[in-house]
């Protein structure tokens, strides 16, 4: 860890022009552990790979794999690549920027592909309100910004850092290039400091309103990748989330935020990949009486080595989690749960939609296990058959309830979701009591493998207590 690690297991050419391919280090089984401040042993991570340029138009990539190759699976499987395979060599034609992995002989080792759209607007290094990192790796550390300043992260650069932020207004965080978080231990405590003493994830802001981030890369946090606090009008489109294995490192988290937008995003994680949460304070920052709402998630990829895929929850100290989109999505890969909503506090959670989602399946997922202690070991023979859940909604009291009270759970739509791949998931609903209950649950237009679901036992839902008013529409509304 703390160096720019790069990989031979692959060379990857664009229109014949070699692209560095970077290595980051990820989970290898899904074996989890709890607090407090446990470093994950790294045998139970492998290298994977990733490669990252600009294009405008429609490229050919070559892609030599050192490995014999015996079969190739594109993901997402929505964009319909075929590739040539020759050998060891692999040809495709992009026609557009997209987030691809490509997994040879399985999803070990996989070499992660980020073709972005040209860059624009690259910001003048001489200008003081610039932190400007160019080619090449920056020891950088803790880079707090004040109101006002842009850091920018060229192509081929690599920052060791993180970025924080408290109460400053007019952020943007730029570029192609890499802010790496591995020089930075896991952190000890969690959530409820006074201070923050330790840096928490690679990019944290605290109380910031009007923020860009756009077109990184973040790798190896030591927690959480990105995190919004109390934050309010935050763009944040082409980012590209990969290297995360230690315990508890989210992708993207949204605790008691407001007007955001997440779009275009490849979020690879070992714990919920985009989360929408409320804590009654976090890293010294009351923030419990403001609402997470007014947020939409397009046209992102999720690959989920442990937990939630896209998650309202599971901490949801806030009055109301509402009005919320998540669209045109592909999960290519989830360990528990797809679509998720779990209110472990008092907010009320509702107008909740998933739409055009789709969910990739493997029959060779492996079982999520919590380790039992530091001799524990997984069995990887226990491997295989393995399969999430689709749809949750449900109110319970968890690890994360901070609340005396239960909340609610009010509209939730299930919209256009298409499972390919083999396995039947469950979904469910759960209200608590008769005082806190989940009403107005639609799924609309769902299909597993092509089977279309009209009613709870054909998409094998379980429809517990203190539910009311669930509805199955074989087709969308027109």
């Amino acid at each position: 860890m703390g160096e720019d690690m790069q990989t031979d297991d692959y060379t990857v050419s664009i229109n014949g022009r070699a692209v560095r391919v970077h290595a980051a280090r990820v989970s290898v089984v899904p074996f989890n552990q709890l607090w407090p401040g446990y470093q994950r042993p790294l045998d139970q991570t492998e290298l994977a790979a990733f490669a990252s340029w600009d294009m405008d138009g429609p490229v050919e990539v070559e892609i030599v794999s050192r490995r014999p190759v015996e079969r190739v699976v594109m993901r997402p499987v929505s964009r319909g690549i075929v590739p040539s395979v020759d050998g060891n060599r692999i040809v495709f034609t992009l026609d557009r920027p997209a987030q691809i992995a490509v997994e040879i002989n399985g999803y070990h080792g996989a070499l992660h592909l980020f073709a972005n759209p040209p860059e624009e607007g690259v910001p003048d290094p001489d200008d003081p309100n610039v932190i400007f990192f160019g080619p090449g790796e920056h020891d950088a550390g803790r880079i707090g910004l004040q109101s006002g300043q842009t850091v920018y992260i060229a192509e081929n650069a690599v920052v060791y850092g993180v970025i924080e932020a408290r109460s400053a207004d007019n952020l943007r965080i730029l570029g192609r290039g890499i802010l790496d978080g591995s020089r930075f231990e896991r952190i000890t405590r969690m959530y409820d400091y006074e201070s923050a003493p330790e840096p928490f994830g690679t990019l944290s802001l605290y109380a910031c309103n009007d923020v860009e981030i756009d077109g990184i890369i973040t790798r190896d946090p030591n927690v959480y990748n990105v995190t919004l606090v109390a934050c309010r009008d935050v763009r944040i489109s082409n980012v590209k989330v990969v290297g995360s294995w230690r315990y508890n490192s989210d992708g993207i988290d949204l605790l008691n935020s407001q007007e955001v937008t997440i779009e275009r995003c490849f979020v690879r994680s070992f714990d919920d990949s985009i989360v929408l949460t409320g804590w009654p304070q976090f890293y010294g920052l009351p923030c419990g009486h403001l609402p997470c709402e007014d947020v939409v998630v397009s046209d992102c990829v999720i690959w989920n080595d442990w937990g939630r895929a896209l998650e309202i929850g599971a901490s949801c100290s806030a009055p109301e989690i509402r009005d919320v989109v998540f669209r045109d999505c592909d999960i290519i890969r989830v360990a528990h749960i797809a679509l998720d909503v779990q209110n472990c506090g008092h907010a009320l959670v509702g107008n909740i939609r998933f739409q055009d989602i789709r969910v990739e399946l493997d029959d060779g997922l492996p079982v999520p296990r919590i380790q039992a202690d530091k001799a524990d070991r997984y069995d990887p023979g226990a491997n295989g058959g393995h399969c999430p859940d689709l749809c949750v909604a449900e109110i319970r009291r968890s690890m994360w309830t901070r609340d005396k009270d239960p909340g609610q759970v009010r509209d939730v739509v299930f919209e256009n979701i298409a499972v390919t791949g083999d396995g039947n998931p469950a979904s469910r609903l759960a209200g608590y009591d008769a005082g806190h209950t989940v009403e107005g649950v639609t799924f609309r237009n769902i299909t597993i493998d092509g089977r279309p679901i009209g009613d709870p036992q054909s998409g094998n839902v379980a429809i517990g207590d203190h539910v009311r008013d669930v509805r199955f529409e074989a087709r969308a509304s027109e």
